[in-house]
């Protein structure tokens, strides 16, 4: 009896080896494939996953899990190359929309100075402003298309953001005060410097301050952090939350304003994105808040 027994244990022992070998093989496969749906996910590759199981099991779940990858590489393509052609379209558009404008623009000023009636200048006054407001918004649009497009490489260097940005609140004092607007504004005197583009800097405050002055309802206050944070606050009792949120939607207006093309804070959110900064608007009591960081 004893003897069986010891057989009974023997066989018992045996099995759980190879039901533990199984399971280990198992495991082993089911990390494997893990691991390298996560890889291929995050990067532009087109190897697919490979085990080193023959467990038929995980063997069809592995080629199950690559036929989606196929499917989903083919989609992420078309993606790109829908998304890179549009952004080239746009590019070219407005780059072509430019040249007839100027050439507009340049005959209207042939024609001011022409001998012509009461009524004539007044059309001409008329056409020169929607002129000029074309010329704005496809301008807006070709320096989006650019920076999308990444023509203009950004050349980072040292850059003190205090002076830059006193530079951009200078530049627009007659906008500002003819909208009534005196700006609160809190600059430290210690430099905060950091390597960023400056010219993109400066456009990232220009679109800001534009936009202050399209939106703002009459008081602006603005504030540079020693750590590199910078501040817009401003008075919208027209906005809600949803609306501060899509703020840096390319496109995106919150009004069906005929003068803006809503690419202004998109462009600001681009460049400074590719100078590895965060921006983020928030709205809390009628007020809002655009903050930009720069570690």
């Amino acid at each position: 009896m004893e003897h069986w027994f010891m057989i009974f244990m023997g066989i018992m022992a045996v099995i759980i080896l190879v039901l533990s070998a199984k399971i280990y093989l198992l495991q082993k496969a089911a990390k494997e494939i893990k691991t390298g749906f996560a890889h291929r996910l995050s990067s532009d590759t087109n190897t697919l996953i490979d085990i080193s199981s023959n467990d038929k099991y995980m063997c069809s779940l592995a080629d199950d899990i690559n036929i989606q990858l196929r499917e989903l590489q083919k989609q992420r393509h078309q993606f790109l190359q829908g998304d890179m052609e549009l952004k080239n379209a746009v590019l070219n558009i407005s780059h072509d929309l430019r040249t007839p404008l100027a050439a507009i623009c340049g005959y209207l000023d042939l024609l001011e100075e022409e001998e012509k009636t009461e009524n004539c200048g007044r059309y001409l006054s008329v056409i020169r402003d929607r002129a000029q407001m074309m010329a704005q918004l496809t301008e807006e649009l070709f320096q989006y298309s650019v920076v999308l497009a990444g023509e203009d490489k950004l050349q980072k260097e040292p850059v003190a953001i205090n002076h830059v940005l006193e530079e951009s609140i200078a530049a627009f004092y007659v906008s500002l005060t003819e909208r009534g607007i005196r700006p609160k504004i809190q600059i430290p005197e210690k430099k905060v410097v950091r390597m960023l583009d400056r010219p993109a800097l400066a456009r990232i405050f220009s679109n800001l301050l534009q936009n202050a002055v399209t939106y703002s309802d009459g008081d602006l206050r603005i504030a540079l952090s020693e750590t590199g944070e910078i501040t817009f606050e401003n008075t919208a009792p027209g906005l809600s939350r949803v609306q501060a949120e899509r703020l840096f939607d390319r496109f995106y207006t919150v009004e069906a304003a005929r003068t803006s093309t809503g690419l202004g804070l998109s462009i600001a959110k681009a460049l400074v994105l590719q100078m590895d900064g965060t921006i983020s608007a928030k709205y809390e009591n009628s007020q809002l808040s655009i903050c930009i960081f720069f570690e």
